[in-house]
């Protein structure tokens, strides 16, 4: 590394030389050799000195950043691909409780409804058992009023008959005799 800065040097000292003599024909003070020895001296000292500076604090600090903010990106890429997976296993896991419970609560109003049915067509089948038993009640009751209601009717009749005629006439008739009537009067309905 020596031996191409030397050569270098040298390969520039060529150079400026030939500028050098063109320069004292021009009058550039910077070229002149009297200056060039402590020129190309404090050159390698501040160049040197900078590039220590940069090698051995600035660029390592830079460096370290430049890996520190690598390693962190990373490290946020694998968490947020480990955060995107766990979110997609917990939507589908999600997912699936609803459609399960959707299954359930579909599975549980059939059931339900099923129920609801049955108990409707029992009491729907008691009640119309209690209402025929009912109905066979009222039309037993309603046959005994048929048969008895005609001697009711004439029993009714004889009474008001015998009223109406005491209160007409003013004596009192056999009830024997209206009965009679009543009775005849009756059975020529019954033959219409």
């Amino acid at each position: 590394m020596l031996k191409k800065i030397l050569l270098k040097t040298f390969i520039v000292y060529f150079f400026l030389i030939n500028f050098i003599h063109a320069a004292e024909s021009g009058g550039m003070p910077q070229l002149d050799p009297e200056f060039w020895f402590s020129q190309i001296f404090w050159l390698v000292i501040t160049f040197g000195i900078l590039f220590l500076v940069l090698s051995k604090l600035i660029l390592p600090k830079i460096s370290d950043n430049l890996e520190t903010r690598k390693l962190q990106i990373l490290d946020n890429l694998e968490l947020a691909e480990k955060q995107r997976n766990d979110s997609e296993d917990k939507i589908k896991e999600f997912e699936n409780i609803i459609l399960k419970s959707k299954i359930e609560a579909k599975n549980i109003f059939n059931e339900s409804r099923k129920k609801l049915l049955n108990d409707i067509n029992k009491k729907r089948e008691k009640l119309e058992q209690e209402l025929d038993k009912e109905v066979k009640i009222v039309e037993a009751e309603i046959e005994e009023l048929k048969k008895k209601s005609p001697e009711k009717i004439n029993k009714i009749a004889v009474e008001m008959s015998g009223d109406m005629v005491n209160q007409l006439i003013g004596a009192n008739v056999n009830n024997s005799s209206i009965t009679a009537i009543v009775n005849d009067v009756a059975n020529k309905n019954k033959t219409l």
